[in-house]
């Protein structure tokens, strides 16, 4: 009975494995259906885009001839000859998307033949009037009708395929919900089975062990095995410090973040619209939810700035005024029980480096050595120069030999062991009991330092205290006077006059959200789903203030249609937003001279804030 137990273990295992690999199977045919839904959708707005151009441009022919027939002047024809020259061209490009559709099809074949007898009126019209002839009112009746007729066919074309549109987004959500439903699935079969292997090792080992007690001579076997799980354990050990570093992708950080955007902006426009006289429990409800959604945020901003994919803004800084302004705020978070003491060093360098992400990189250093120092103690935060010669660069390949600013924190506290010093910078990687900590504190000062172009370097011994050194870039070059900070103002920064704003953004929750915030503010809001939308509306509007597009979008990206939109209006302004940024405005690290960036996920005082200062700016 016992020898058929393994045999039995291993079937199930591999109906296990079986039932995971149809689920997998599954979501990805699922996945490939939404996809091709998602397409027939944009195809959708494609062709609505399409026949309002043509209407547009049929309107605007109009309009020309009018012109020519009141004043005779040959410049009132330039549409009308761009009509005359491209509406074949439309109407055969139309055909091509609607071939799918017959009633489409023959709709679009009768809009061409409504098309040019309303260009044949309108070139007897401008031909009586290039011979003279006189304006008759009446003369005008039947291009009236044949507008009308065309405006007509062209709203009942577009609402069929508001129709097809309703339908094809109801079948993409249906299959969104049925992918999300497959993930899960595939991810309850995939802990089973790791729960049925871990079984079975568990079984297995339990059989070695009595078989080592019942047998001597299988002493030799065990000690066998036992070198095999170690080994096991090693690899397992590399594999998920590989798969953290996986999970560190941009991708998965953009996704998180938008989500945020929903979460954080929902969040905060309810805080604003409830009434003063609200139930206080709903307010610290609200006030809790923000907080953790806050938390979340400060988690994805730690997994990209270990993977050194967070946008920096490096500035010339003086690490001497930034310390000696975080001295308070030091105190305040670390509490009475350690002693904080802050040695600043004459004739400072200038550190090229971004001033926000090193004062969260400093904080973390110092709340780990406040925990390294559980009885109190004394920690010291000093500042220098430093020069990394060559030797010290052999020894460690990422230095770049040269000049450096130093920051160093040193704690009185218990110190690290050689091995713990040498992981102290792995994700997730913590010292600390469960819950104490995620071990992510160190990897973003790691991440942070290495994306601009530094080098950290712990010396620690057990029982002696650690001290962190930071090695900072120098700043080369004049030093700009820092800007005088503008007075906060008590209400947030609102819309002037009639302002326009363009937000392109494919995610629809975040969209709904930045547009429904922008509005609150008093702003005009036009809305694009995609880059190919957006450039289609500002042909079509004609005047757009600010340009607000998400950067990581299928097709044209947030840069490429900001590039485009700008040759023809190189006045417009632009603002990024992003979860991550794949480096369409970010290089080596740092953000392109000239962007505005607002990162995701915003609250709506940033919101409001960053879209103001822009607008106020220069155009460039």
């Amino acid at each position: 009975m016992n020898a058929l137990r393994p045999e039995r273990s291993l079937v199930v295992l591999l109906l296990a494995l079986a039932t995971v690999v149809v689920a997998v199977s599954g979501t990805i045919w699922l996945y490939r259906s939404q996809q091709a839904e998602i397409g027939w959708v944009n195809h959708t707005l494609r062709v609505e885009n399409r026949l309002s151009v043509i209407l547009s441009r049929v309107q605007a022919a109009e309009s020309a001839q009018r012109g020519y027939m009141l004043t005779r002047q040959d410049p009132f024809l330039g549409p009308f000859d761009a009509f005359k020259a491209d509406w074949r061209r439309e109407v055969a490009q139309l055909r091509a998307d609607v071939r799918d559709n017959p009633d489409q099809a023959q709709a679009t074949d009768r809009l061409g033949q409504m098309l040019a007898q309303r260009l044949t009126l309108l070139e007897g019209g401008i031909e009586l009037r290039r011979r003279n002839g006189p304006v008759d009112p009446n003369a005008f009746a039947p291009g009236l009708m044949s507008m009308a007729g065309i405006h007509a066919h062209i709203t009942a074309m577009k609402a069929r395929e508001t129709d097809l549109l309703r339908l094809r987004s109801i079948e993409a959500n249906r299959l969104s919900f049925w992918v999300t439903t497959s993930l899960a699935i595939s991810a309850a079969l995939v802990i089973i089975l790791g729960l049925l292997a871990l079984r079975n090792a568990r079984r297995r080992m339990i059989e070695a062990i009595v078989s080592e007690r019942a047998l001597t001579d299988a002493n030799a076997r065990l000690v066998s095995e036992a070198e095999q799980r170690t080994a096991m354990e090693a690899q397992v050990r590399q594999l998920q410090k590989m798969e953290s570093i996986g999970q560190l992708t941009g991708g998965i950080a953009h996704d998180f973040n938008n989500m945020l955007a929903v979460v954080i902006g929902s969040l905060d426009m309810a805080r604003r619209r409830l009434p003063a006289d609200t139930d206080r429990r709903i307010s610290s409800g609200l006030d809790n939810a923000t907080e953790g959604a806050q938390r979340a945020a400060q988690l994805t901003a730690r997994l990209l700035a270990f993977s050194r994919q967070q946008p920096l803004a490096p500035q010339p800084t003086d690490l001497n005024k930034l310390v000696g302004g975080m001295s308070d705020m030091l105190r305040r978070t670390i509490g009475e029980r350690v002693r904080v003491e802050t040695v600043l060093a004459g004739g400072l360098w200038r550190a090229s480096i971004d001033p926000g992400q090193l004062e969260a990189a400093i904080l973390n250093l110092c709340v780990n050595g406040r925990d390294a120092m559980p009885g109190g103690g004394r920690l010291t935060v000093e500042t220098g120069n430093a020069y990394l010669d060559d030797a010290y660069a052999a020894a460690h390949a990422e230095v770049v030999p040269g000049q450096y600013v130093l920051v160093s924190v040193t704690d009185s506290g218990t110190g690290m062991t050689p091995d713990v010093v040498e992981r102290a910078f792995d994700p997730f990687f913590t010292t600390k009991g469960v819950g104490k900590g995620t071990g992510l504190g160190l990897s973003q000062v790691f991440g942070f330092v290495r994306q601009s172009h530094g080098h950290v370097k712990i010396y620690s011994e057990p029982g002696q205290g650690s001290t962190i050194k930071i090695y900072l870039p120098r700043h080369y070059g004049t030093i700009a006077t820092d800007p005088v900070a503008p007075a906060i103002a008590p209400d947030l920064p609102r819309a002037q006059g009639d302002e326009i704003i363009l937000v392109v953004e494919d995610e629809d929750r975040v969209r709904h959200m930045s547009v429904d915030s922008l509005r609150e503010l008093g702003y005009t809001i036009v809305q694009a789903a995609d880059g190919e939308q957006a450039l289609a509306m500002l042909a079509i509007e004609p005047r757009v203030d600010l340009l607000f597009t998400d950067i990581v979008m299928p097709g044209i990206n947030g840069r490429i249609l900001a590039d485009r939109a700008r040759a023809d209006r190189p006045e417009l302004r632009v603002l990024y937003t992003t979860g991550y940024t794949r480096n369409a405005i970010v290089h080596n690290g740092m953000l392109d001279p000239g962007v505005a960036f607002l990162a995701k996920p915003f609250t709506m005082d940033q919101l409001a804030g960053k879209v103001r200062q822009v607008l106020d700016e220069e155009p460039a």
